[in-house]
């Protein structure tokens, strides 16, 4: 393709060849400022018709602002229903948690009314999707505070059931001779001895020399010595004023002073 260009006298010409690439190339420059200089002059009649009212320009403005709006609380609104139905999950949970705590309550001691609300107010409520921001916040706020007492609630009731636990530990419970059978129990006996009615103070287990005797709980050795009525003798202290007295034993394994394990071997 050949172009002519020629001055408005003619005096002078010039003669532009170009091939099928640079043609297309041209063509695409050409339109590429012809885009170009059409958004620029679209932009500042726009905004020119936007500030100064014009009726077809504003009409459109208010279009497009209306249509951003209704896009916005839309999006707003699904996010808020969404967070709502969450919200009313979460609640529901509380709930079961609520009705939870108060049973085992009852298991720790402490009596459920003394943890409940103000009257008329057992839990957070369970609330519907239509929900504005402030009912949501107001929810909430709510489950919070909700959460808040349930959460020190349970604190105090595992306090109290890890106390039982321990306590049940320290109470000698537990068969010092695994494999011994129980002989002379506690009370009033005729004495094998000198056969008078004598008060038994302990309890006699029937076992071999060398039978393994564990303690009944935990607590601490208080005396570990020879005894003269009761040969190789333990006192374990349980706390709470109760002490446990392990005698007639072969060998010892512990020592005053030292903590014992529920079921440690004395002997």
């Amino acid at each position: 393709m050949q172009l002519i260009i020629t001055d408005a006298w003619g005096a002078r010409s010039r003669v532009v060849h170009l091939n099928g690439s640079q043609l297309v190339l041209a063509t695409l420059a050409a339109a590429l400022v012809l885009m170009l200089t059409s958004a620029g002059l679209y932009h500042l009649v726009f905004l020119k018709g936007a500030r100064e009212g014009w009726p077809v320009v504003g009409s459109l403005v208010r279009l497009v602002v209306k249509d951003e709006a209704e896009q916005r609380e839309r999006f707003m609104r699904e996010n808020i229903d969404v967070m709502a139905r969450k919200l009313g999950e979460m609640q529901a949970k509380v709930l079961q948690l609520e009705t939870l705590s108060e049973r085992v309550s009852g298991l720790a001691g402490l009596n459920p009314n003394d943890f409940k609300g103000a009257p008329g107010r057992g839990g957070a409520l369970i609330v519907g999707p239509a929900l504005s921001m402030d009912e949501l916040n107001a929810a909430l706020d709510d489950l919070e505070r909700v959460t808040g007492q349930r959460s020190d609630v349970m604190t105090l009731m595992a306090s109290r059931l890890f106390a039982q636990k321990m306590k049940k530990m320290m109470i000698p419970t537990q068969h010092p001779v695994v494999a011994g059978n129980l002989g002379s129990a506690f009370g009033w006996r005729i004495d094998p001895i000198t056969g008078r009615s004598a008060l038994h103070t302990g309890l006699d287990f029937q076992a071999d020399q060398g039978t393994s005797i564990v303690a009944a709980a935990a607590g601490v050795v208080v005396t570990q010595e020879v005894h003269a009525a009761y040969g190789n003798m333990i006192e374990i202290d349980h706390g709470n004023d109760l002490i446990s007295r392990y005698a007639h034993a072969s060998k010892v394994f512990v020592k005053q002073g030292d903590l014992i394990k529920r079921g440690q071997k004395n002997r």
